[in-house]
């Protein structure tokens, strides 16, 4: 492999060149968030993208670094703001660098056994996730929030997990303010 350079937008959260463009649609995300009925009624007019992140395809193998960046648009499904589906590392004892570029988020970061962190995050915020925290980024904001992320090449993802346990807390908007609150669907591992 040969060194190379990429270009970040930071306004746009470009990525040039990358090999891929995934875009995650609500309907990709089914059942992630706690208002079925607000989810089921969206779904029956529109099915809108709540975030995608552009990547560079490189070895999934020791000594290598992914790189992405993400945007998640604004946007709420009942009280709970658009975000990222989540994950574990497969290979949990990896670390994860995330750091904002545009608007304004927030970090959910979780243990499988129930410990809960959370980071506001804006432009120049750097969050360093350690091993064996799930994470997941959500926008609180009215524009596209942009991110870039650095982790080991072998991490890999495991969004299953989440899937089945949700995080402990999830981030609504009430009375035009964000607040933390307990999940009620929320199992341990």
């Amino acid at each position: 492999m040969d060194p190379f350079f990429m270009n970040i937008d930071f306004k746009s959260g470009d990525l040039k060149p990358n090999d891929r463009v995934n875009v995650r649609r609500l309907s990709d995300m089914k059942g992630m968030f706690l208002d079925a009925e607000a989810e089921r009624r969206v779904l029956a007019e529109d099915d809108p993208v709540i975030y995608s992140f552009g990547e560079k395809v490189l070895p999934e193998e020791p000594g290598h670094l992914q790189i992405a960046m993400t945007t998640i648009y604004p946007g709420k499904i009942g009280e709970e703001y658009y975000m990222t589906k989540g994950h574990y590392h497969k290979l949990v004892r990896t670390a994860e660098v995330y750091l904002g570029l545009e608007g304004t988020g927030c970090l959910l970061m979780q243990t499988i056994e129930g410990r809960f962190s959370a980071i506001d995050i804006r432009p120049g915020v750097l969050a360093y996730i350690p091993p064996y925290w799930g994470h997941r980024m959500v926008n609180t904001g009215g524009t596209p929030f942009i991110f870039f992320a650095v982790y080991p090449g072998d991490a890999g993802h495991n969004y299953g997990d989440i899937e089945k346990t949700g995080f402990s807390k999830i981030l609504v908007e009430r009375d035009g303010k964000k607040l933390l609150t307990e999940n009620p669907r929320w199992r341990r591992g």
